[in-house]
């Protein structure tokens, strides 16, 4: 029998400093945490799908030990080894964890994001997709259904953290869910942020073009670095705002490489067209070790603290930074994160 071995070309002069250059700038527009903590100016409108009279905010599925020790101990193996974190894609998720995503999502005024702690829901999912008319029908029955679709048919109540079909904790902008498997506090307020990120545009058509790019091959990468460092950025400066010093070297060596999944993923993209074989994955997963020292060593830099900075986030922005209602009776709009 006849094994053929990958041997890579040799990468044009060009294209290794292209890739280096991909490589350097991601991993520093992850950022860090900056203060005063920054809400925004826009945030959730009458058009953003609402929760059914009675349901809460925030549910958890139903218990299964068969299910969840499979996800736990088998399908999410992957995820935890390249995150160093047994709490990714656990399946049980604490009250600690979930009330620190309900604070987040209070302060920043986002009371109409549905999240789904440990649960499968695809007919919920369904419903959320048709009525959620603040995206635009032909992002939500293209790029949307086919979202909803996956999540249908390989159920991340299982499947959460394995390659290729497991997905894992995430923000489905298509019906304004947050779905969440790990009992980790920095990956629940990362994807508290996506939705932030996501409220915070003001024009329904460019809110669109904004999630829906992102799915598109190649054109997608430089958007999907972008908001995943926003969401970074703003969940690593909630910390600071309103944890201690524990919490926040936490969210460093969480947040950091799992930023690096993403430049990774977009840096073997890049370098697929001048080379192939084993120095893709070099290239992917190199990023991933690289997430860990920056996490581990910007952790080291966290000066000790017992709580936040800024406790008062808390209570959401000040009366002085509101603004106007968009008529009687409406909330407050008020959501935006910039990086530094």
């Amino acid at each position: 029998m006849r094994y053929l071995v990958s041997t890579p070309r040799a990468m044009p002069c060009g294209a290794r400093v292209f890739v280096a250059l991909l490589l350097v700038i991601g991993q520093l527009a992850a950022g860090c945490a900056t203060t005063p903590y920054r809400f925004s100016t826009h945030g959730e409108t009458e058009m953003t799908v609402p929760l059914p009279e009675g349901e809460p905010q925030i549910e958890r599925g139903e218990p299964n030990a068969w299910v969840d020790g499979f996800g736990h101990y088998f399908f999410s193996l992957p995820s935890k080894l390249l995150l160093l974190n047994w709490k990714v894609d656990n399946h049980d998720i604490s009250p600690e964890v979930e009330q620190s995503l309900q604070e987040y999502l209070h302060a920043n005024g986002l009371h109409k994001t549905k999240v789904r702690l440990n649960q499968y829901a695809p007919g919920e999912e369904w419903e959320r997709l048709v009525e959620n008319t603040e995206i635009p029908a032909g992002w939500r029955y293209t790029v949307g259904l086919l979202a909803v679709s996956f999540y249908m048919i390989f159920p991340e109540r299982l499947f959460a953290g394995f390659p290729f079909i497991g997905g894992g904790d995430h923000y489905n902008p298509f019906t304004n869910t947050i779905s969440i498997y790990s009992n980790s506090r920095p990956i629940l307020l990362h994807e508290g942020s996506h939705a932030k990120d996501v409220a915070s545009c003001e024009s329904r058509q460019g809110k669109g073009f904004y999630v829906g790019l992102r799915a598109l091959p190649l054109i997608g990468l430089p958007l999907a670095l972008w908001q995943e460092a926003v969401s970074t950025n703003d969940a690593l400066s909630w910390e600071l705002a309103t944890a201690g010093s524990r919490q926040s070297k936490e969210a460093y060596r969480t947040l950091y490489p799992a930023y690096g999944t993403y430049v990774g993923g977009a840096s073997q993209s890049a370098a697929s067209f001048f080379t192939e074989g084993w120095i893709l994955y070099a290239i992917q997963y190199g990023m991933v070790v690289v997430g860990h020292v920056a996490g581990q060593t910007r952790a080291l830099f966290v000066r000790d603290r017992a709580g936040g900075i800024e406790p008062d986030v808390l209570n959401g922005p000040p009366e002085s930074c509101l603004p106007p209602r968009s008529r009687a009776g409406d909330a407050p709009i008020f959501l935006r994160v910039a990086l530094p």
